[in-house]
């Protein structure tokens, strides 16, 4: 059954809005605060008028209430917030994060939203790469933020740069993000997307090699030591979960979880007793780059506030008084602790650390057993495994390892896939069936009209 022209158009939508999820950081280096804040109002109200027009088939009864919950709080926050303004406009950013996160998985099949995420990564992947050669060809030199060119003679911190010109030369690539540790992490989603993509025998696979080495060479020459963590960690989790769907006795299980606990404590423990050789080895200092300098001031501040904290602000705002020069690093302000936990603490308290901590657990316990249980819905205990449900639980090791020394996974695409994956899982928690899922096609074999 071919897919209707609204169809298309309806996901052509979404993978922008993933798409403008991925950008990040993107939208501010190239348009500044206030292009970045119409690009946002107005996708949002799309997507709203989208949905409303639609309504698609949404158990409302099964939502991500943790997440929400969350969200909930942290509007609360502006009662008490210390920087009602900041709060109030990264609360914008938070709830239509969240709104949009939903909006998408509720439009979009199981595998029309891995497609749709392999298409949006393919566009933030090119142009990086596009956006570094032009820089390097045709700019010729470092460019600044809104496509500003260094005035010579003046020294510039190479923090402050949108692209440092790297790309001919060597050195660490930063891609539209202005910054190399996101393009890192969005490189290594996309290659287990790609992966994932060529393991469900997707049209085209050679393209698909072809995109995972991009995304590959996007990875390394970012440079990042948090993400290759974070590709550790992918590792690890992706053995353990196939070794899980190798069991066949209930009993069996029980002995790979107990292996995997003893080697990811022995793992910890390992990392840290040999962190100043292992970041040596990376490139870089034993405290991350300055991070536990960072962590000591927050934790220092969250403390005079440790019940409800200080209010939300997710990132922090430069120009607000509050965090305008309050911790500096390479004369810029931070807009982060580096650490998720820590800056939950700091802006909600330990309600809002014990919200996020049961939001996190909830999505990877709910994505790990979508990945190691076996599909049934009758009698038949024998159906394969799809590649798709991989895609959770490796995005969960993803957001975890970030976490401990970014706080990404609290905005951006980081919380964007939280909620829509957490989301997805709850409504479908099973690879083509049920309303939402055969909605346009039936992936069993059935046909279906589709509606008008």
């Amino acid at each position: 059954m071919r897919e209707t022209t609204g169809h298309l158009l309806l996901r052509g939508w979404c993978i922008f809005v993933i798409a403008a999820a991925l950008a990040g950081t993107s939208w501010l280096m190239a348009f500044g605060v206030l292009g970045s804040t119409i690009v946002t109002a107005v996708t949002v109200v799309v997507s709203v008028l989208l949905w409303v027009i639609l309504r698609p088939a949404v158990h409302w009864q099964r939502l991500p209430w943790y997440a929400a919950l969350y969200v909930l709080w942290a509007i609360a926050s502006l009662v008490w917030s210390a920087y009602p303004e900041a709060t109030a406009l990264t609360l914008l950013l938070l709830v239509s994060t969240t709104v949009q996160a939903m909006f998408v998985g509720s439009v979009l099949t199981w595998r029309e939203l891995i497609r749709a995420i392999a298409s949006a990564l393919k566009w933030i992947l090119s142009l990086s790469l596009l956006f570094e050669l032009w820089v390097s060809l045709v700019w010729g030199g470092p460019i600044l933020p809104e496509f500003g060119r260094p005035e010579k003679g003046v020294h510039y911190d190479p923090i402050v740069y949108w692209s440092r010109d790297n790309l001919i030369d060597g050195g660490r690539i930063q891609g539209l993000f202005g910054n190399a540790n996101p393009l890192a992490y969005v490189a290594l989603l996309a290659m287990i997307v790609f992966a994932v993509r060529f393991a469900s025998r997707a049209p085209r696979r050679g393209l698909l090699v072809v995109w995972f080495l991009l995304a590959g060479y996007l990875f390394v020459r970012a440079g990042s030591a948090t993400a290759t963590l974070a590709a550790v960690g992918v590792v690890v989790v992706l053995v353990t979960v196939l070794l899980m769907r190798r069991t066949k006795r209930p009993g069996e299980r029980t002995r790979y979880y107990v292996v995997y606990a003893i080697v990811a404590v022995g793992g910890l423990t390992v990392l840290w007793l040999l962190r100043d050789r292992l970041f040596t080895l990376l490139g870089r200092s034993a405290d991350l780059t300055g991070r536990e300098g960072i962590w000591a001031k927050v934790w220092e501040k969250a403390v005079e506030r440790p019940a409800f904290g200080w209010g939300f602000s997710t990132p922090w705002v430069p120009t607000d008084p509050h965090f305008d020069g309050w911790i500096v690093d390479h004369g810029q302000t931070v807009m982060q602790a580096h650490n998720m936990w820590l800056d939950v603490f700091l802006q909600l308290g330990i309600v809002g650390l014990v919200l996020i901590g049961a939001t996190m657990l909830a999505f990877v316990w709910r994505s790990w057993f979508f990945a190691v249980d076996r599909p049934r819905w009758d009698l038949v205990a024998d159906r394969p495994y799809s590649p798709v449900t991989l895609v959770p639980t490796l995005v969960a090791a993803i957001l975890l390892v970030q976490g401990l020394a970014e706080s990404a996974p609290l905005l951006g695409w980081g919380w964007f896939f939280v909620v829509l994956l957490a989301f997805k899982i709850k409504q479908a928690p099973l690879v083509g069936r049920g309303p939402s899922e055969q909605r346009l096609v039936g992936e069993q074999g059935e046909t279906t009209r589709m509606p008008r």
